[in-house]
């Protein structure tokens, strides 16, 4: 049985990465004052956050029509006998169940949808998973059985620069933003329960990513090994130079570097700093 990976663009896999994976990607969609893009296609990370820096309009983000979605299973069904299907957090988007609707639609191919609950590398560590587990012959059974006990061990947070971009957004609520607004908050979010909630609010930048870093040094006491992974909002010096700190004091962390693309750069904001973990015991 040959098994194909499909992940949305939030997983913000690079086209390298997808090729030495073979990973299938469908895109989401920012509107811009501009007109409608799709991100990792029609505009670049970049491109995207010079057009949003003291834009009028705020942009707007839209899922894969379930038409675009049938399209790629009905060209996958060509050479493959099933697909797993690894979507950002069904609690912040339609993706999932827009995916669930053309699974049922389409002829020829078995899909398998999963919700990773969370969205950005993590969710593109489950596209490697899956399709590395793929290639070396495990079924889709073993696969879902990987998956869901990685989930167990997946760790993310995340600092944003301005609350108002997740309220205006709808991905975190009015009073929540406000607070946070006056009080110059720059709390320490999560996804809890497939939705975005603050973790922990703290007065400062610079101490919210320590906190988070000191979150991260729990695990790294108690597992011999990590995969760990710097998510930036276009500031990559500074998403590098925290990188490096971190590599530096936490040998057993194996660390990349990875970014927030358009999409969910709408809700976070330029300036955003992320730190995801999974134990790989």
């Amino acid at each position: 049985m040959r098994i194909a990976v499909v992940t949305d663009s939030t997983a913000y896999l690079t086209p390298e990465e997808r090729e030495r994976y073979n990973i299938h990607m469908i895109p989401l969609s920012v509107t811009l004052e501009d007109g409608v893009f799709e991100e990792e296609v029609e505009i670049t990370t970049t491109e995207f956050y010079d057009k949003v820096r003291g834009a009028k309009v705020f942009p707007k983000t839209t899922q894969p029509s379930v038409g675009k979605y049938t399209e790629l299973l009905e060209e996958l069904s060509k050479d493959y006998d099933e697909v797993i299907s690894i979507h950002l957090s069904s609690g912040i988007s339609g993706t999932y169940q827009g995916a669930v609707q053309a699974a049922d639609m389409v002829e020829g191919i078995k899909v398998h949808t999963f919700d990773s609950e969370i969205s950005c590398a993590p969710q593109g560590i489950y596209a490697k998973t899956a399709s590395e587990l793929a290639s070396n012959g495990a079924t889709v059974e073993e696969i879902f059985a990987k998956l869901e006990n990685l989930k167990t061990k997946m760790k993310a947070y995340f600092v944003v620069d301005d609350l108002a971009h997740l309220q205006r957004g709808g991905r975190l609520s009015s009073a929540a933003a406000i607070v946070g607004g006056l009080l110059q908050i720059k709390p320490v979010l999560h996804f809890e329960n497939k939705v975005i909630v603050p973790f922990e609010k703290i007065r400062t930048k610079k101490k919210a990513l320590k906190r988070v870093e000191e979150l991260l040094g729990e695990d790294a006491v108690k597992y011999k090994r990590l995969e760990g992974v710097v998510i930036h909002a276009n500031c990559e010096a500074e998403g590098k130079e925290w990188m490096n700190e971190l590599a530096d004091r936490y040998p057993n962390v194996s660390f990349s570097l990875s970014y927030f693309g358009p999409v969910i750069g709408t809700h976070l904001g330029e300036g955003s700093l992320g730190l995801a973990w999974v134990s790989k015991n």
